[in-house]
C-alpha cells in the first residue's frame, strides 16, 4: 500500500504537469467591413501643403466589435480604380485595441497632401472621386465619395493615415 507522503507527492506532480486552462479573450471580435459605416468628416484642418480630415468608422453590427491598427487608404477615380500610390501610415501614435459598442465611432486622421506640391512629371495631377478605405486588418473595402486632386502616377504618396483611436 502506498503511504500518504507518496500519494501527496504524486498528486502535486500531476497538478504541476497538467495543462493550464485556456486563457479567455475579453476583447470583442474584430469589426468587419460589412458591419462598418465608413465616412469622412470634411471639416478639415489645413497646414502648409496638406489638409487633415477625420476618417470615421461606425459600428453598425448590433454588437460590440474591435479595431486595431491602421486603415488602408488610396485615391480612386469614378470607376473605383486606384490612382497613384496607395496611402502611407502616420506613425505618430502607437496602435491600440479600440472596442466599439454598437453605434459607436472610431476615428483615424487622414492627411491629404496637395498634389500640386509634386512636379507634374512625377505626379500627373488628376481628379479623384473618393478614397478607398480598408478597415484595419480587413481585405474588403468601402469607397468614401470625396473629390480632391490626386496623382495619377505611382511615386508620390499624397495620403497618410493614422492608427484608429
Amino acid at each position: 500500500m502506498l503511504n500518504k507522503a507518496l500519494v501527496s507527492a504524486l498528486l502535486v506532480a500531476a497538478v504541476a504537469v497538467a495543462p493550464a486552462p485556456a486563457a479567455r479573450s475579453t476583447s470583442a471580435a474584430a469589426c468587419t467591413t460589412s458591419n462598418l459605416v465608413v465616412w469622412l468628416n470634411t471639416t478639415g484642418n489645413g497646414t502648409a501643403g496638406s489638409i487633415y480630415y477625420k476618417l470615421e468608422l461606425t459600428n453598425q453590427s448590433g454588437h460590440p466589435c474591435s479595431l486595431y491598427g491602421y486603415p488602408g487608404v488610396s485615391a480612386v477615380n469614378l470607376s473605383g480604380h486606384r490612382l497613384g500610390s496607395a496611402g502611407g501610415r502616420s506613425t505618430v501614435a502607437r496602435p491600440r485595441v479600440i472596442t466599439l459598442a454598437n453605434g459607436a465611432t472610431a476615428t483615424a486622421n487622414l492627411q491629404v497632401t496637395e498634389a500640386g506640391n509634386y512636379p507634374s512629371s512625377a505626379c500627373r495631377i488628376t481628379n479623384a472621386a473618393g478614397v478607398r478605405v480598408y478597415p484595419p486588418n480587413q481585405t474588403a473595402s468601402k469607397v468614401v465619395p470625396f473629390p480632391f486632386q490626386a496623382c495619377s502616377r505611382s511615386g508620390p504618396v499624397i495620403l497618410h493615415v493614422s492608427a484608429v483611436t
